[in-house]
């Protein structure tokens, strides 16, 4: 915990850091996202794909606990990496300690709403007569994890930011290792449908909660005084993850306009309601997969970014982000490649559900992904402005892409193309977000 042990930060080459840190970064945003796609694999699998569908009502929940945890997390993770870089270990420890009480409470609020308001939340996120059923069972079970999905999401940042990244690639691989191996085994020999992937699931969550939190236990010696809430909490560390939250609170919006618009205009078509939610739903997954390569990289580099702008090295931090662009755009190019060229080689992993639904699943995958590499490059630029203390801008950065861009194109398309419409609203989305990233490109760096 001694400054000392850090100042490698500002001086160790900088290939050599962002691999450090962004390999378990990556990891750990991998294993998240893992979690959802592994079960909707075997659910399509096993169960069909109108459960498939199911969980894609349910998403938006689970948005909401991670929105509530990157914003503890990444937000105390970016003051914590500022205030190593400045010397001052008692806001450090205290941060942390903040973290972990804030996390827990937060978490238990929104088992209780979740449970209260279960039914309406479902409806409001796109459930059908067909789904409902399922994606009420899938919401119970999960809910159960919540505490632990969260302080899993929350500690993972702040023992990156603490400059042992490799454990939190430990405590990713292991939770996953544990879903992927349970996984099967409920829905395909003990025949537990949705509940058993359910269990799966959050068996993972509490592994790896368990091994996050014996990490704090062991390294990071917190007083009683270190859990009491600060104003440096409120004031300075959360507002620095006011850009995740806000991202993910657009991802929630997004979703459920979109879910509700798929409804909507499926319910005329040939494809029913029910296609377009089941195959949206596993975009967005295979998406998600994407941008986690994205997101782990660039917040991955936080502690490197925020320890260095601390030490006001700009010329660093400035190396530092044109190194992660290549890096980003490197991954936006072989996911454009890969979905474009094999795209019913992804579809079939979720299943075989016949004409229709392949039609549809490989038009939606085709359009999502035509425009993935400028998705990376955003998203990267959001996650540094947030590093190097600038909530403001890479707030406003995700609320222009994620919320006013895609949720204004989900409506105007579906309007003019019926069901294909909403599926434009991510390379629309895209291609305006990047106007406002030259200008950040022109003006700061």
């Amino acid at each position: 915990m001694e400054s000392n042990q850090n100042q490698y930060l500002g001086t160790a080459p900088i290939s050599h850091l962002l691999l450090k840190f962004s390999l378990p970064s990556v990891t750990s945003m991998l294993v998240s996202s893992l979690y959802n796609m592994v079960d909707q694999i075997f659910i399509g699998q096993g169960i069909g794909y109108i459960a498939n569908g199911a969980t894609n009502v349910v998403f938006p929940i689970v948005t909401i606990a991670n929105a509530f945890a990157l914003l503890i997390g990444n937000g105390c993770a970016a003051f914590q990496s500022i205030c190593l870089g400045k010397g001052d270990n008692h806001k450090v420890k205290q941060t942390i300690g903040n973290s972990i009480v804030l996390t827990i409470v937060t978490s238990l609020l929104l088992v209780v709403l979740f449970t209260l308001f279960q039914n309406n939340f479902l409806l409001l996120f796109g459930g059908t007569e067909q789904n409902f059923e399922y994606a009420k069972q899938y919401l119970q079970i999960i809910l159960i994890g919540f505490p632990f999905f969260m302080f899993t999401n929350t500690l993972s940042s702040i023992i990156n930011a603490n400059g042992i990244p490799g454990y939190t690639m430990l405590c990713g691989i292991s939770g996953c290792v544990i879903n992927l191996i349970l996984d099967p085994i409920a829905i395909f020999i003990f025949n537990m449908g949705v509940q058993g992937a359910t269990l799966a699931t959050i068996t993972g969550q509490i592994v790896t909660a368990l091994i996050s939190l014996r990490y704090i236990r062991k390294h990071i010696l917190l007083s009683k005084e270190d859990f009491i809430l600060s104003k440096n909490t409120f004031y300075k560390a959360l507002p620095l993850g006011m850009s995740s939250i806000f991202s993910q609170v657009c991802i929630l919006i997004i979703n459920a306009v979109m879910n509700n618009a798929l409804v909507t205009y499926g319910a005329s078509t040939k494809f029913g309601p029910d296609i377009p939610l089941a195959v949206v739903g596993i975009v967005m997954k295979v998406y998600s997969l994407v941008t986690s390569f994205v997101v782990g990289i660039a917040a991955g580099a936080q502690p490197v970014v925020g320890y260095n702008y601390g030490l006001k090295a700009y010329d660093r931090v400035r190396q530092l982000y044109k190194t992660i662009m290549a890096y980003e755009i490197a991954v936006g190019i072989v996911a454009f490649v890969i979905f474009e060229v094999f795209p019913m080689n992804v579809i079939q992993l979720f299943g075989s559900e016949g004409e229709l639904y392949n039609e549809f699943a490989l038009f939606a995958l085709r359009v999502y992904f035509s425009t993935v590499v400028f998705c990376c490059v955003q998203k990267a630029t959001s996650i540094f402005l947030q590093g190097i203390g600038k909530p403001l801008a890479s707030m406003s950065l995700s609320i222009l892409r994620d919320f006013v861009f895609a949720v204004s194109s989900v409506y105007i398309m579906a309007y003019f193309l019926g069901i294909y419409g909403p599926l434009y609203s991510a390379p629309i989305s895209d291609l305006l977000s990047m106007i406002p990233v030259i200008y950040i490109w022109l003006t700061i760096f």
